[in-house]
C-alpha cells in the first residue's frame, strides 16, 4: 500500500511511503535535507514498521519539537491502524 503523508513543522513538503505486509518496501521524500533524507530512506528500506517508529518517534530537529524522522513514524503510525 502507498500513502503520501504531509509532514508538519519540518522542511519536507511531503513522504510517499510503500508498506506490505508491515515492512516498508520504498520510502520517498520531496523538499527537506537531500542526503539525510535519502539517508533515511535507504536505511528504513526492509525494515518492520513497528521497529521504525520504536527507533524513530520523538526525535528532534533542533527546538522545533520534531523533524523529519519523528514524522516519519508519526505517517507509519497512521499506516499501522
Amino acid at each position: 500500500m502507498k500513502t503520501i503523508y504531509k509532514p508538519k513543522g519540518v522542511c519536507s513538503e511531503s513522504m510517499e511511503i510503500e508498506v506490505e505486509d508491515g515492512v516498508i518496501k520504498n520510502l520517498a521524500v520531496e523538499g527537506g535535507c537531500p542526503g539525510n533524507l535519502f539517508g533515511l530512506s535507504k536505511i528504513v528500506k526492509g525494515m518492520n514498521v513497528s521497529d521504525v517508529i520504536a527507533k524513530l518517534e520523538g526525535t528532534p530537529c533542533g527546538n522545533r519539537g520534531t523533524s523529519c524522522p519523528d514524522q516519519l513514524a508519526k505517517a507509519l503510525k497512521q499506516i499501522e491502524n
